[in-house]
């Protein structure tokens, strides 16, 4: 019997060690019962014995599971923190990745825009002439819906002609037809009053390209019957004496357009072919 009262004893204060508002309901019905089985025990009725044994197993579970938010909070809180934790590192490391975007761009604003004050300087400075070519700064772009011209830095004073082919990375842009002392007028081959002879395809087709005030100009005079096939390379015929022949113009495209190599308003610097004399007919 003293072992009995010992095992229930050890439930009992199993149940009051834990705390809670769930728990103040239990520990009311605990000691009503616990009196009870009290009473009974006293008087050692037999029935007792199975009945106090299923009482403890039942006062274990309710302890257990009384227990078990306590138990359980603490991971719980932990799991938490730890998400928390986790998210703001996240948002930090997004700051210092943006950060470096940014400061990524910047270097490589900062260097293309270094190319391009390097080659300004080189032209403003010392204009630059190699194989009878001089390198030019666009300084205005006079686009409008037919008229396409630019304003280039160098005129007379540098040796500029009217006349004179103009060029960028080798591929003809237009020709100069207005010159100053400091600077110059190019009409693009796009330009509303241009007309180049030119030349294309394995049997040398001879055609004049005429610029329509958009962005390809055209082909005119091509042989009757004549069936025009796309993708086939555009030159310069020199028919006219003042383009030298085989400079690279574009390609043939449909409706007998011709895709310029190069775009007129992407257009920074340009090269002036000195060689060519020009004509004062322009």
């Amino acid at each position: 019997m003293s072992s009995s009262r010992d095992d229930f004893s050890i439930a009992f204060r199993s149940a009051l060690l834990q705390r809670g508002a769930a728990q103040k309901f239990s520990l009311v019905f605990l000691i009503i019962i616990a009196s009870i089985i009290f009473f009974l025990d006293v008087y050692g009725f037999s029935f007792m014995k199975p009945i106090r044994s299923i009482i403890n197993d039942g006062i274990y579970r309710v302890s257990l599971v009384a227990s078990s938010p306590s138990r359980f909070l603490p991971h719980a809180t932990s799991g938490i923190t730890n998400f928390i934790n986790i998210k703001k590192e996240n948002e930090k490391l997004k700051k210092e990745l943006e950060a470096l975007k940014m400061k990524e761009l910047n270097v490589e604003f900062l260097s293309n825009q270094n190319k391009s004050l390097k080659k300004i300087i080189e032209s403003e400075e010392s204009y630059l002439k190699k194989e009878n070519m001089i390198l030019s700064k666009v300084l205005i772009d006079k686009g409008s819906p037919y008229l396409k011209s630019i304003i280039i830095n160098r005129g007379s004073k540098s040796g500029i002609l009217k006349g004179m082919p103009v060029t960028d990375k080798d591929y003809l842009v237009g020709r100069i037809v207005e010159t100053n002392y400091l600077s110059s007028r190019v009409l693009l081959l796009n330009d509303l009053n241009s007309r180049i002879p030119v030349t294309f395809g394995d049997e040398g087709v001879q055609a004049i390209l005429k610029g329509i005030g958009k962005n390809r100009p055209i082909l005119e005079y091509l042989p009757e019957e004549f069936v025009l096939e796309e993708g086939v390379d555009v030159f310069t015929s020199g028919k006219d004496g003042i383009f030298f022949p085989g400079t690279p113009i574009g390609t043939t495209a449909e409706g007998g357009e011709v895709k310029l190599f190069t775009e007129s308003s992407q257009l920074s610097f340009v090269k002036v072919d000195i060689s060519n004399k020009g004509s004062e007919d322009f």
